[in-house]
């Protein structure tokens, strides 16, 4: 006679087709974030970058009282 199997723990051969899966995920995201830091340093090195962190501490002074 069969033993009858848990209902909420997955049988072997369930477990293996899953196996990739997190390799894949980390995979995805390391592709991602080194897409938005290539992204990121395009914008920043340029005048962009430039204005930007002039136009944010011209702000925060301001907030401040000393610009």
């Amino acid at each position: 006679m069969p033993r009858p199997t848990h209902p909420t723990r997955p049988r072997r051969h369930e477990r293996r087709a899953q196996d990739g899966i997190t390799t894949a995920e980390y995979a995805v995201g390391t592709a991602a974030g080194a897409g938005l830091a290539g992204l990121l340093y395009t914008m920043l090195s340029g005048g962009f970058g430039d204005q930007l962190l002039t136009t944010l501490f011209d702000h925060v002074l301001g907030l401040l009282g000393v610009g």
